[in-house]
């Protein structure tokens, strides 16, 4: 079961009270108070781990709560420290205050971690207040509770490309013939139900991943059908592969469901809209109307987007979209280099010490 929503509970361990106490010693008149802290409570930690990647090991476990620390004791020995809790989510999921919706953190990298609840600190013991004019105190300090949270988690996969198209595009077959991934496939509305992340190897030691999400309708970007509640999977997505059905079978407007999405698109964010974007004619093989596909690739043009005509179930024209694909994603990857470059060079230049300190930085590191 794929689930991308969900909301926890986390509390820092209490720190342990520390200690009255005085030291009994052979040949010693005035031991003297000897009593130790309390140990801190254990910390709560959200650790982004790639081996997870869904958020329903936390729906049946939402509650996590740190140890807390221990008592001090006699002869000044401190307690001991509570153990912190890890708690691990898939890369890419985001943590929202559930009170104040405030985005408090993104783990967008593996092995990213972020402290959700504090341990509190520990008491003093009767040693700590000991001075000059009270070299006998015989009060401690109790331990701080631990900070208390609620949290909404939220899941945006991480992809290079998001597929986008209407319901029976033809989404779940292409990423089941360009990969591993095994979606349901049928020939109904709404087969696939939760979103499929796939792995296209190019050989080489080279992939990109692919994400499918349900397939969307009009007014998805106000909950209609699956709605927003799968588009946000797609706004972390480098490149946008819009499937559009050309089948005369399917008995739709193949210009008017690549509209239709990308007005869904827009609405729901207009940089999303923005986003690179390839169109693709889907399901050739069932094509018995040429004039569908000049339309759509008519339409495209128009917007300045490539256009690819394929039909997974006989392979045609999958490999000259997968390697359009992965020339777009190389292209997108030069100039993100390039930019940090050329941000690195400026930020050298303007740093103490002008050219001589960007001489000392390489391309891809920052001055703090």
């Amino acid at each position: 079961m794929f689930i991308d929503r969900v909301k926890i509970r986390v509390k820092g361990g209490h720190g342990g009270n520390g200690v009255t106490a005085f030291r009994r010693e052979k040949f010693v008149p005035r031991g003297g108070p000897s009593g130790g802290e309390g140990g801190k409570g254990g910390d709560v930690w959200l650790v982004a781990d790639t081996g997870v990647n869904t958020l329903l090991h936390l729906r049946y476990n939402p509650e996590h709560s740190a140890d807390r620390g221990r008592h001090g004791e006699g002869s000044n020995r401190s307690g001991r420290e509570g153990e912190d809790v890890l708690v691990r989510v898939p890369v890419g999921t985001q943590v929202y205050d559930a009170e104040t919706g405030d985005l408090m953190c993104d783990l967008a990298e593996e092995g990213q971690r972020w402290l959700a609840a504090k341990g509190g600190r520990g008491g003093f013991g009767n040693s700590h207040f000991a001075t000059s004019t009270n070299r006998a105190p015989r009060y401690h300090q109790e331990g701080d509770p631990g900070e208390e949270h609620e949290f909404q988690l939220e899941l945006k996969l991480l992809a290079d490309v998001g597929l986008v198209g209407f319901p029976n595009a033809g989404k779940s077959t292409f990423i089941s013939t360009v990969s591993a991934a095994r979606p349901k496939i049928a020939d109904y509305p709404f087969t696939t139900l939760e979103p499929h992340l796939g792995v296209v190897d190019l050989g080489d030691f080279r992939t990109f991943v692919i994400a499918d999400i349900p397939g969307l309708i009009e007014g998805a970007h106000e909950g209609a059908g699956l709605g927003d509640r799968f588009l946000r999977h797609v706004e972390r997505t480098k490149l946008l592969l819009h499937l559009v059905d050309v089948s005369s079978a399917s008995g739709r407007d193949a210009v008017g469901d690549y509209e239709a999405i990308n007005r869904e698109l827009h609405a729901y964010d207009p940089q999303l809209a923005e986003r690179p974007q390839i169109v693709v004619a889907t399901k050739l093989d069932a094509l018995d109307e040429p004039e569908r596909v000049e339309n759509l690739r008519r339409r495209a043009t128009e917007d300045g987007r490539e256009f690819y005509e394929v039909s997974s179930v006989t392979n045609t024209g999958v490999r000259e979209l997968v390697y359009a694909i992965s020339q777009a994603l190389d292209a997108m990857r030069e100039r993100d280099a390039a930019t940090k470059a050329e941000a690195t060079r400026e930020h050298a230049d303007t740093a103490p010490g002008g050219s001589v300190a960007a001489g000392t930085l390489t391309a891809g590191t920052t001055r703090e």
